[in-house]
């Protein structure tokens, strides 16, 4: 048993320097020997998701736990390692804002500008200017925007209806800014705008979102069945078993919605 023990923290120190790119703390601590025993040994190194995948499900974990040592370390990992660029980064950011809230995300723009600096000094460079605005791919007449956002929300969504524009909150926001123009800003592909708001809507226990993301990353099979489950347990990691329980359960029943959708379709287009 012992030589298990040693074998698993001496892969935990080492999982932890790659996905960090710095070294594991000296802590005998019950929560910082497990940290680096378990989480960085055991689920870091599954195969299931890629390094880069499980930075899209961890940054949203840190940035909603208001965990400022936390979010500090796993942006600059994220950026040092190359994992996510500067440009992703940011772009994480303003869909962070979107699912997990301006001011968390306001904390969260204050990292990345620190982090991104920090690590230029290291490396002995100038910080670059920032980049300039990504060009955006939506209409700016108001009218073509919210229509342009009505089909987006369903081809994003994977439903056959939109919300109606009759009130502010799904009018001006869910059709013109959320889906009319967020989710199709060039900066991030729509796997990593999936992880992120999976994990954002994880730790809101929002039961119709919960519910809608995850169908929907499903179903557009922009996530497979296998990296979804994987997904709860790396959320459970950074954000607690309980809400990672919810989460689990979601996620096996809307596995069996899309098979019978699926078995539904195949039976009809045969």
């Amino acid at each position: 048993m012992t030589t298990i023990d040693t074998d698993r923290a001496t892969r935990g120190r080492r999982e932890f320097a790659e996905v960090m790119t710095f070294s594991a703390p000296e802590d005998a601590t019950p929560a910082a020997a497990n940290l680096v025993d378990y989480v960085f040994a055991e689920i870091w190194s599954r195969p299931a998701l890629s390094r880069r995948d499980r930075r899209f499900i961890t940054l949203p974990c840190v940035a909603a736990a208001d965990a400022e040592g936390p979010l500090v370390d796993h942006v600059y990992a994220a950026l040092n390692s190359g994992d996510v660029t500067i440009s992703e980064m940011r772009e994480t950011v303003l869909h962070f804002a979107v699912y997990g809230g301006w001011p968390k995300a306001s904390r969260f723009n204050m990292v990345v500008d620190q982090q991104w600096e920090r690590i230029h000094h290291e490396r002995g460079q100038t910080t670059p200017e920032p980049e300039p605005l990504l060009p955006l791919v939506t209409a700016s007449d108001p009218e073509l925007r919210v229509s342009g956002g009505e089909q987006s929300f369903k081809d994003i969504n994977c439903m056959p209806v939109a919300p109606t524009r009759d009130n502010p909150y799904s009018g001006a926001g869910i059709l013109n800014f959320v889906f009319g123009e967020m989710w199709l800003r060039p900066g991030l592909g729509m796997k990593e705008r999936r992880l992120i708001t999976v994990a954002c809507v994880a730790i809101q226990d929002a039961p119709m979102p919960i519910m809608s993301h995850v169908y929907a990353a499903l179903k557009s099979r922009d996530v497979s069945f296998d990296e979804m489950d994987e997904i709860a347990l790396h959320f459970a990691a950074y954000y607690g078993w309980p809400k990672a329980s919810n989460l689990n359960q979601v996620i096996g029943e809307q596995k069996q919605r899309c098979l019978d959708e699926w078995r539904t379709e195949l039976e009809t287009t045969s």
